[in-house]
């Protein structure tokens, strides 16, 4: 039987006030693990903190901003050294604003790769060391399908998903054995993200919320949106011992959506 147990270990969601980063943490603490959860929200995180407190799961917040590289760095070194090392890393934050790429202003791309792939990258700088003395690390970025295949008016998002999907791979040849790093595409999940999407596709468009939905759902094989924690089932997996063989990989989730193979 394959071990999805992560009791013991300390796992560090990014963005885990609301929707799939949400739904991670839930996801591993309900495997066992010592959940932190991080977003700038603070009332969304004592929210989460305290249902996972109800069900006796062990979890703590810790709000910051990953645009704010100085402050996450001090936060992420305070916690380190009161709570001991992270062996789980998901890196997740909300994607840039949609748009056509050709109205994007360069500002938009900078704040962007500021908060998915610098900080990303200024994480596992900071928590690679506790990994590699634990000899075991799992590192999981929720991207996006555009990784694979582009989507339309979200020409910003596109980019810097995919620079994270580059980043991502070109580090699973570096870290050491017993620390992995996969990427998760999510494709249409039911979250405030894919509503104020939708709502913005409408305005530029001419129509409503419920059309750009319903067609959305008529890419679906599955014929439904994905359910956050669905993400988190499939994160919990990759960052459990079941996962250990699963290295620089991009793992649709998106209930047959993209065509590409």
């Amino acid at each position: 039987m394959h071990d999805l147990d992560l009791t013991g270990r300390h796992a560090l969601v990014c963005g885990a006030s609301s929707g799939i980063g949400r739904a991670a943490a839930v996801a591993l603490a309900e495997q066992g693990a010592a959940v932190t959860a991080l977003a700038r929200r603070a009332d969304a995180l004592e929210e989460l903190v305290g249902e996972l407190f109800e069900h006796r799961l062990t979890a703590r917040a810790l709000v910051a901003d990953l645009e704010d590289h100085d402050g996450l760095r001090a936060a992420v070194q305070q916690l380190v050294a009161e709570h001991g090392p992270v062996h789980v890393l998901v890196n997740n934050t909300g994607g840039p604003p949609g748009g056509p790429l050709l109205e994007a202003q360069l500002g938009e791309f900078e704040q962007a790769f500021r908060r998915h792939v610098l900080a990303a990258h200024l994480l596992v700088q900071e928590l690679l060391p506790g990994m590699r003395e634990a000899h075991y690390g799992r590192i999981l970025n929720v991207i996006s399908t555009s990784v694979r295949e582009p989507i339309p008016n979200l020409g910003v998002s596109n980019t810097i998903r995919g620079a994270m999907a580059s980043w991502a791979k070109s580090l699973s040849k570096e870290l050491p054995p017993g620390v992995t790093i996969n990427s998760i595409l999510p494709g249409f999940v039911d979250t405030g993200r894919l509503a104020s999407l939708a709502e913005g596709r409408a305005k530029r468009e001419g129509t409503t919320a419920d059309a750009v939905r319903e067609a959305w759902l008529g890419m679906v094989p599955e014929g439904r949106l994905g359910r956050p924690e669905e993400l988190g089932g499939v994160i919990a997996f990759l960052a459990s011992p079941a996962g250990a063989y699963v290295r620089g990989v991009c793992l649709p989730v998106d209930g047959g959506r993209l065509n590409s193979i």
